[in-house]
């Protein structure tokens, strides 16, 4: 069942001195199931960012539609918009957001807090999150007290605490290292596996081959995909690499 629908989606910017009109998006066509985690890839300007501020409810496509679990985004009140996203997306960026001023259970608990959910109902919830990212010992730390790594985890604990119903993931590895990085994706994987749907924009061939289908924006548009299938991380990788370049040239893809 599809849970995420991308409709030919278009977006046109009007620059604002000249008057001269930019496009973002062509034509921008993909469904995701529910349970599915798929990475978007593309060279820088192709879109991916205008894509995701688009799904993320940011923007408003010029043409074409989303649909998210069956309600067309663009339709939503703007006075309604905040609190939809926070029922039903969860967020994960590439430099956290989080709020040195508080601890990291109530960086966690901000989005329930904002929902007016009680006390006992968010803690709750955090335990079980908290277990499986392993930070039950630095929820009384602050953002400035722990690593990059541990901070990422953090901010996929906030993504999850509402159990949204995708989420999206904007370079989430970028400013962690290998180590911490490898650890993060695993971690995808475990949640993707208990049935969370993920949605992740990366320019991270590493981060890209673990997931199951990998979608390539070039010109606005859906230029490629890749399905995992049975293939290993590796498999992914190469294969990847191979249409990254293809992309940089110009090149036809190959199924």
């Amino acid at each position: 069942m599809s849970i995420l629908e991308v409709e030919h989606v278009q977006k046109v910017y009007t620059t604002r001195f000249g008057g001269n009109q930019v496009q973002a998006l062509a034509d921008v066509n993909f469904q995701v199931d529910a349970g599915e985690y798929v990475a978007i890839m593309g060279e820088s300007g192709s879109g991916k960012t205008t894509l995701l501020n688009i799904l993320a409810a940011l923007d408003k496509p010029t043409r074409g539609q989303v649909i998210l679990n069956g309600k067309v985004l663009s339709m939503i009140r703007e006075k309604e918009l905040s609190a939809y996203r926070r029922k039903n997306l969860g967020f994960v960026f590439q430099d956290f957001n989080l709020l040195d001023t508080f601890n990291i259970q109530d960086n966690i608990f901000l989005p329930l807090v904002l929902a007016g959910e009680s006390y006992e109902t968010m803690k709750s919830k955090l335990h079980p999150i908290a277990q499986q990212l392993r930070i039950e010992e630095i929820l009384r730390k602050f953002p400035y007290e722990v690593s990059g790594g541990q901070k990422q985890r953090v901010a996929v604990a906030r993504a999850l605490i509402t159990g949204p119903q995708l989420i999206l993931a904007d370079e989430p590895t970028g400013a962690l290292d290998s180590r911490a990085a490898g650890d993060l994706l695993t971690i995808f994987q475990e949640i993707n596996e208990n049935g969370q749907t993920i949605l992740m924009v990366t320019h991270s061939v590493m981060a890209a081959s673990r997931a199951k289908r990998v979608l390539f924006i070039k010109d606005g548009q859906v230029f490629h995909q890749i399905y995992r299938g049975e293939k290993s991380d590796e498999e992914m990788y190469g294969m990847i690499s191979d249409t990254l370049r293809i992309l940089a040239t110009g090149g036809d893809c190959y199924e």
